[in-house]
């Protein structure tokens, strides 16, 4: 069987000065290592669901989002309904179904936005509800400069490469942990997507890679990913601390 062509990099058609904000939440969770009853996402955080924090991110007047998509499971939809309800949420978002991987989610949440014809949209975990405003200003405003932009850290630990013949110390100024969010000129992550999913794909930046340089801007440590049930103490801890 042939394997697909990639496509060659190209310098991408940068977005105009009043192209669009947009933004996809991804939230797939199913709570599995949380050892919880519910998915993660709707685990309470100070009181309100998770998702919820997450997408207030977002929806503050001064990032300037003008659509805000919802990406998940179909058969959360249901409960994401009723809490929005319980918790007067009235943030303007579209809800749509995710798929079997994080890849799959995306390009759902990024059909969502067939409508626009330019933009630049930022794609986020639902389960970092830390992340700050000025983590976000700084992906879309990369973005608007290099069509790809991500958020990263400098790892904190000493880091070791292993392989079959043992290990070896590596230079962590020259390693990143990557975070969300990773925002792109929206038709070039379009372009990206139109391609074959590939194991190889960990988040959005390794999916636009063989396309255009991704553009690192400085992350925040505070924006975890929430995963574990240690990860949701801190995350409390973490609020307290921003007050």
């Amino acid at each position: 069987m042939k394997a697909p062509t990639l496509p060659k990099r190209q310098a991408p058609e940068l977005p105009g000065p009043q192209a669009p904000r947009l933004a996809i939440l991804v939230a797939g969770g199913s709570g599995t290592r949380m050892g919880a009853n519910r998915p993660k996402q709707f685990l309470l955080l100070r009181g309100e669901p998770v998702l919820l924090h997450t997408l207030r991110r977002f929806a503050e007047p001064a990032l300037g989002v003008q659509e805000i998509v919802l990406v998940l499971p179909a058969d959360q939809f249901d409960t994401w309904q009723a809490l929005c309800a319980q918790f007067s949420i009235d943030i303007p978002h579209r809800l749509v179904a995710g798929g079997a991987t994080r890849w799959a989610s995306v390009k759902a949440g990024l059909a969502a936005l067939s409508e626009h014809p330019e933009g630049l949209v930022a794609v986020h975990d639902g389960v970092r509800p830390l992340v700050s405003r000025q983590v976000v200003e700084r992906t879309y405003a990369a973005a608007a400069t290099h069509a790809a932009a991500a958020a990263a850290v400098v790892p904190k630990d000493s880091v070791r490469l292993v392989s079959q013949h043992g290990s070896a110390a590596q230079n962590r100024s020259r390693l990143r942990l990557m975070q969300t969010p990773q925002t792109f000129e929206i038709d070039l992550l379009r372009r990206a997507y139109a391609m074959p999913e590939l194991a190889s794909f960990t988040d959005d930046a390794t999916v636009v890679d063989d396309l255009c340089r991704v553009q690192l801007v400085d992350g925040d440590y505070r924006n975890l990913k929430i995963t574990t049930p240690e990860d949701l103490v801190v995350a409390e801890a973490l609020f307290l601390l921003g007050e």
